[in-house]
């Protein structure tokens, strides 16, 4: 592949993108806490990038020029879910996704391999871009002035620093206001903004330079050479497809039969049998997908009949799969009505029908060959599944539906429940003594130290508010949950 990079290093809007990102994500992301500061820095850094290459976004056509200020957006729309939600499985995807975002923003991408070559491009051309960006400042004759602002800047930190701790140490009433602006300064907190300053000024070194000459990526998409015959392909995808057809016979015998023929037939209870195969099936569509995606690629398609049996074979693997999608995602909910919800649990229930919508695109891809649209379509799905999860805030909705569960069953996995984040808070509030004292013991202690303006985020202003309604008394500690165990499941979790 082609990619010979900038040549021209000349001007100070580079730089001083660079800059801005760097201090942008120093200042406001707050690294041990999610808050709206991981949204505000990555919007300076965003706004700095723009700033510094918006000539050569400019030459880019308009419908790429969409599609990257789609990708863009995309990336700060994740980032905001950390100003609102606080369970940390769904923040971690969430800033893992607006990477992913932000690479395909930055380098482009619509088949797989482009996308894939978009997450190893970026890292790379962060470190192959920082010669060319203090380029920008040795060879512009504006040099003199960049550095006299770079400096002015050192300066004007430095006499904050020294002066603003004097004045907070002078007053108390000064202190207070001066820390709920300014985080704390220590080594901690210094090592801390130099790493996330690295970090934020890589990244937007890595925008700059590959916006600035975007790699050309015709060469990377480029279709194989090689291709598969009838004889090499089609029996063994149409062994798979009378498996998959025989299983999905099976699945109706019990979707009608219900628990008695499971029963009969198995010796398990119908949420023993919910339980024993939704993790395979997933593996399966997985599997699966990645088997419609290379016999798609290598398959000869020459002659009429390889294009018939393709279709064919390719149509009602596809169809069968959309079966075994349902069927995964109805063990799972069988399976969680019996042993509670969990975040997870709605997470893997939400990727598996990620699974289903993914197939029935092939489906509707195989009928005029036209499949091109399909993994960045694919990308852009799991995005808005991330944000419909922050939507339904799925550590609120299990910790209700495990509230229903016990008011009906006089069961509860308090010692989960008292795991989750405070997103929940505001339904455990409603469980009753000594359920309630326990599930909200690990949360009350963690909501113990404030959070500055900058680590703001509803999920836990919203628990501060619960606890405080309840009072300290409402909250217990490990004596309460032994007294919760007696409505508690098992320990082993299910």
């Amino acid at each position: 592949m082609r990619w010979p990079g900038p040549k021209q290093a000349a001007g100070r809007a580079v730089p001083f993108g660079v800059l801005a990102g760097a201090l942008g994500v120093a200042f406001f992301v707050p690294l041990n806490r999610v808050g709206i500061g991981w949204f505000l820095g990555w919007l300076a850094l965003t706004l700095g990038v723009l700033l510094a290459v918006r000539r050569h976004t400019a030459e880019l056509p308009r419908p790429e020029r969409l599609i990257r200020g789609g990708w863009a957006a995309a990336a700060l729309a994740l980032l905001a879910v950390l100003a609102f939600r606080n369970a940390w499985w769904l923040v971690t995807f969430c800033v893992l996704g607006a990477l992913g975002c932000a690479t395909l923003a930055i380098v482009g991408g619509r088949l797989v391999r482009s996308i894939l070559f978009s997450l190893v491009a970026t890292p790379f051309a962060a470190f192959r871009g920082l010669p060319w960006v203090r380029r920008h400042i040795t060879a512009s004759p504006e040099a003199g002035t960049v550095r006299r602002i770079v400096g002015s800047i050192a300066a004007t930190v430095l006499v904050l620093l020294v002066f603003g701790a004097l004045l907070a140490s002078a007053d108390a009433a000064f202190d207070e206001v001066l820390s709920a602006i300014v985080p704390d300064i220590n080594v901690a907190s210094v090592i801390r903004g130099i790493f996330l300053a690295a970090v934020g000024g890589l990244i937007a070194v890595a925008a700059v330079y590959t916006l600035a000459a975007p790699p050309d990526l015709s060469t990377v998409d480029k279709p194989s050479g090689r291709r598969l015959g009838l004889l090499e392909w089609a029996p063994a995808i149409g062994a798979l497809t009378v498996l998959f057809a025989g299983f999905v016979v099976v699945q109706f015998a019990v979707l009608f039969g219900g628990q008695r023929h499971v029963q009969k037939v198995a010796g398990l209870s119908y949420s023993e049998y919910a339980r024993s195969g939704f993790w395979q099936l997933l593996f399966v569509t997985l599997l699966t997908l990645a088997v419609l995606g290379g016999v798609s690629r290598w398959a000869s398609r020459e002659r009429p009949v390889e294009r018939t049996v393709l279709r064919v074979l390719l149509g009602l693997l596809s169809a069968l799969s959309v079966v075994i999608v349902v069927s995964a995602l109805s063990r799972m909910w069988t399976y969680q009505k019996v042993y509670s919800f969990t975040g997870e649990r709605i997470f893997v229930m939400a990727f598996e029908l990620l699974l289903g919508a993914v197939f029935l695109m092939v489906l509707a891809a195989g009928v005029r060959w036209q499949g091109r649209w399909i993994p960045g379509t694919t990308v852009a799905l799991a995005v808005a599944m991330l944000l419909g999860l922050a939507v339904l805030n799925p550590e609120d909705y299990a910790a209700r539906r495990n509230i229903v569960r016990y008011e009906q069953a006089g069961k509860i996995d308090a010692w989960y429940l008292r795991a989750l984040s405070a997103d929940a808070t505001p339904a455990l509030s409603q469980l009753p003594d000594p359920v309630r004292r326990c599930t909200l013991s690990w949360i009350a202690k963690d909501l113990k130290q404030s959070d500055p303006w900058y680590a703001w985020n509803l999920g836990r202003y919203r628990a501060r508010q619960t606890l405080d309604r309840l009072g300290k008394s409402a909250i217990g500690g490990p004596k309460d949950c032994r007294k919760a165990d007696q409505f508690d499941l098992p320990k082993t979790r299910r």
